[in-house]
């Protein structure tokens, strides 16, 4: 019999009252060997309060709650805290909203847990066989568009690297120096696929079918938008830079040693090479 891997679904929530029971039936039905942490950021519309019956009646759901609304990456942070520090092999990010379906979690969860053992597995709108529902034109293009400049400035070769539905390995976050997160709201999704890149590890993308939030208010906002603009650009100045540092450096070493190598054949040739009086007395 194989091992049961520990599996954590962390779903962070703010004002997510209408949405939250049926994300939570849903995670139930189709992984019921998962648990789940909603992580509230003390929801005024009483989510927490929500949670925490759930949580009595159901042993597999658990609740953090945080005092403030920071952001979706701090939510997060705290999520991955929590998971580690309980023990937990592969760590879940999933929206309240309905956007992700539970039957792709399963999927996801099997990907993540198959023998080569990838470190990130992401759940993409944009491989072949993924896609959203209720999206018009404009927005699918600005997406595809902003993912491509994310690979043009950091070099991640990954097609939906601000999807939010992923599978962490508990073993790459602990690799990771989750201080160095400096995205607050969706430019975290960028933020720590660039991290765990930067450490080596493997990341694989799954095809998804993205919905349009069932109920509740749509958190993004401009000031997302340009969070995740303004850091992509300064993150990708930064790497180019540091390539070309590590350029201008390949490039000295190798100046430096041909330059040596000429050096040394003329002190060898003018060592082989007789004197004036070796050549009067042999003439």
């Amino acid at each position: 019999m194989e091992r049961e891997v520990k599996t954590l679904v962390v779903i962070p929530t703010y004002n997510e009252i209408e949405s939250l029971p049926t994300a939570l039936d849903r995670v139930r039905e189709h992984v019921p060997e998962a648990d789940i942490l909603v992580v509230d950021d003390g929801s005024p519309d009483g989510t927490g309060d929500y949670a925490d019956t759930r949580a009595d009646e159901d042993s597999h759901i658990h609740v953090l709650h945080r005092s403030e609304k920071n952001g979706l990456g701090p939510a997060y942070l705290a999520g991955f805290s929590w998971a580690l520090a309980a023990g937990y092999e592969l760590i879940v990010e999933m929206d309240a909203d309905g956007s992700h379906r539970a039957e792709d979690l399963a999927l996801l969860i099997q990907r993540a847990e198959m023998a080569d053992e990838p470190d990130l597995v992401i759940g993409s709108r944009w491989v072949s066989g993924g896609a959203t529902e209720g999206w018009d034109a404009k927005r699918v293009a600005l997406s595809k568009a902003g993912n491509l400049y994310i690979n043009a400035m950091l070099g991640l070769r990954v097609k939906d690297a601000t999807a939010g539905f992923r599978v962490f390995r508990a073993s790459i976050l602990r690799r990771m120096d989750l201080g160095q997160v400096e995205a607050l709201g969706y430019g975290f999704q960028v933020n720590m696929t660039k991290l765990v890149d930067e450490v080596g590890g493997r990341i694989v993308e799954m095809p998804i079918t993205f919905l349009e939030r069932e109920a509740g208010q749509s958190k993004l906002s401009g000031g997302i938008f340009t969070e995740e603009l303004s850091l992509v650009t300064r993150w990708g100045v930064a790497k180019r830079s540091s390539q070309l540092l590590d350029a201008a450096k390949v490039a000295g070493s190798r100046l430096r040693a041909a330059r040596d190598k000429r050096r040394r054949a003329a002190a060898g040739y003018q060592q082989q090479r007789p004197s004036a009086s070796s050549r009067q007395k042999r003439s």
